[in-house]
């Protein structure tokens, strides 16, 4: 039986991996090669990484877990979990089970986009949802955010620091007051009209097209997707959720310990801000909790 499981191996997976591989406790990982950034070309804002593929990233760290005589690395799909501490199965979709006595959650989210034609070819290229991981590489240019939900507005503000924005409301709550009085004092145009294709030779975008024939161009559109669990283990483990601003993530304490004891979650799955450094650090400190709860601390 291993001590700890963890289940996803992206940014926060390999980063728990790697502080109980170097406490010399014997660590599984199983991942199935689905991360949420694997249409992107580059990850951008990791201190020391900026520019580099994520699947680069994620080669080196298995390549230097891979020297810690503890560690395993399973290639296969994770589809349920069961138990209870010091006695946790996982199994996978191939029909085979493995045993240990932690958990670690790190399985990240699945995106529903919104039903934009054109949006899907484009999503982590041009179609993007984070300005500090993708805003300085769009040059400046024309940028556009979609509405439709109660924080658009907060999120066209922000975006105007990238370059000259426009707030699709795309059917979504006319901005109050005092956000009209923002949005205007930062030259962000709103528009009523709502979007009926993105064009341009996709992945790349050139401009939004309206369902009145106009278009106006652009070179990144930022959305904020509806996000869920991308895997089922933490709901069959009874897992508290908590609600975010765009969907449930599973709650924890500041050691990422979840409402099961012996189970810990981290990175996206396990927080409503979705961040390659934060959930890097969040996996650190999933190990380290896993690690000393082993102890009994």
């Amino acid at each position: 039986m291993n001590d700890v499981i963890v289940v996803g191996g992206n940014f926060a997976g390999l980063s728990a991996a790697m502080q109980l591989a170097r406490a010399r406790r014997s660590v599984l990982v199983i991942d199935a090669g689905a991360p949420r950034n694997r249409f992107a070309s580059a990850s951008h804002g990791f201190f020391g990484q900026d520019g580099a593929a994520p699947e680069a990233i994620m080669r080196l760290g298995l390549k230097q877990l891979s020297a810690y005589p503890t560690f395993e690395f399973v290639d296969g799909l994770a589809v349920s979990a069961a138990g209870g501490k010091d006695g946790f199965r996982v199994g996978l979709a191939d029909g085979g089970e493995l045993e240990a006595r932690r958990l670690i959650l790190a399985t990240g989210v699945r995106d529903a986009l919104p039903d934009v034609p054109g949006l899907a070819e484009r999503w982590g290229v041009s179609a993007l949802h984070c300005p500090y991981c993708h805003g300085y590489e769009l040059g400046g240019g024309p940028l556009g955010v979609l509405g439709g939900d109660a924080h658009g507005a907060h999120k066209a503000l922000l975006i105007s620091d990238w370059g000259p924005t426009t707030y699709f409301l795309n059917g979504g709550p006319e901005p109050d007051a005092e956000q009209a009085a923002q949005l205007a004092a930062r030259g962000v145009s709103v528009e009523r009209t709502p979007i009926a294709q993105l064009v341009g030779e996709a992945p790349k975008l050139a401009a939004a097209r309206l369902e009145d024939g106009r278009e106006i161009a652009l070179a990144g559109l930022f959305v904020a997707p509806r996000t869920q669990a991308a895997s089922p283990l933490a709901e069959q483990l009874g897992c508290a959720f908590d609600d975010g601003m765009t969907g449930p993530f599973v709650r924890v304490d500041d050691r990422k310990r979840t409402s099961v004891e012996g189970v810990f979650a981290a990175g996206d799955v396990a927080t409503q801000m979705h961040n390659a450094t934060l959930a890097s650090a969040a996996g650190v400190m999933a190990g380290v909790g896993a690690h000393q709860s082993l102890l009994g601390l």
